[in-house]
C-alpha cells in the first residue's frame, strides 16, 4: 500500500513537472504580446520586446486612437498582429454589462484606425462575463484569457502589469 502510494506521488510530481515544463516551453515559441497599446500611453517595451501581437486599447480616457492618424500608421508600420484590447480599458469593464453600442464603437474605432475590422480580444484585467464572451463572439472576435496569458510572454506597456516586464522576459 505505501509502494502505491508513493508511485502515485511520484506520477503526480512527474506529471506537474512536465505541465511546467510545457508552459515554459510554449513561452519560448509561442509570440509574444504587449498589452494597453494607446497614444496616451507610453510604451518603449514595444521596442525592447519586439512582441508579435500588440493589445490596442480603442478609447482611453475619452480619446479614441482614430484620432491619433499618425499614431495609427506608426504602429500599422511596425507589422505587428494588432487586437482589440476592451474599450476604455476600465477595471474589469467586460466583467460587467456591456452593450452592443460599446462593442461597436470599439470596432468602429479601431477599424477607423487601421484599416481592418480586429479579429482577437482580449478583455482588460482577464476578466469577462459569460454574457459578454457571447457577445462579443457574434462579432466574430477571438477572446484571449488565462492560458494565453500562461502560454506566452506578455508584457504591458510602461511595465503597468501584476507581474513586472523584468520577470516575463525571465521565464
Amino acid at each position: 500500500m505505501k509502494k502505491q502510494k508513493r508511485s502515485l506521488f511520484l506520477i503526480a510530481g512527474l506529471i506537474i513537472v512536465s505541465i511546467i515544463l510545457l508552459i515554459m516551453l510554449t513561452r519560448i515559441i509561442l509570440p509574444s504580446e504587449i498589452d494597453d497599446i494607446h497614444p496616451l500611453i507610453s510604451c518603449p517595451e514595444i521596442e525592447e520586446y519586439a512582441p508579435k501581437v500588440l493589445y490596442v486599447i480603442p478609447k482611453y480616457q475619452g480619446e479614441k486612437i482614430s484620432d491619433y492618424p499618425e499614431w495609427c500608421e506608426k504602429i500599422l508600420s511596425l507589422n505587428k498582429t494588432l487586437a482589440l484590447h476592451g474599450y476604455k480599458h476600465e477595471y474589469k469593464e467586460y466583467n460587467n454589462e456591456i452593450t452592443r453600442d460599446q462593442i461597436e464603437e470599439s470596432i468602429e474605432i479601431f477599424e477607423d484606425c487601421f484599416g481592418f475590422k480586429p479579429e482577437l480580444f482580449k478583455p482588460p484585467h482577464l476578466a469577462i462575463s459569460r454574457e459578454n464572451k457571447k457577445l462579443l463572439k457574434e462579432y466574430n472576435l477571438s477572446i484571449k484569457v488565462y492560458l494565453n496569458q500562461m502560454t506566452r510572454k506578455v508584457y504591458h506597456c510602461n511595465d503597468a502589469g501584476v507581474f513586472s516586464n523584468k520577470l516575463i522576459s525571465f521565464y
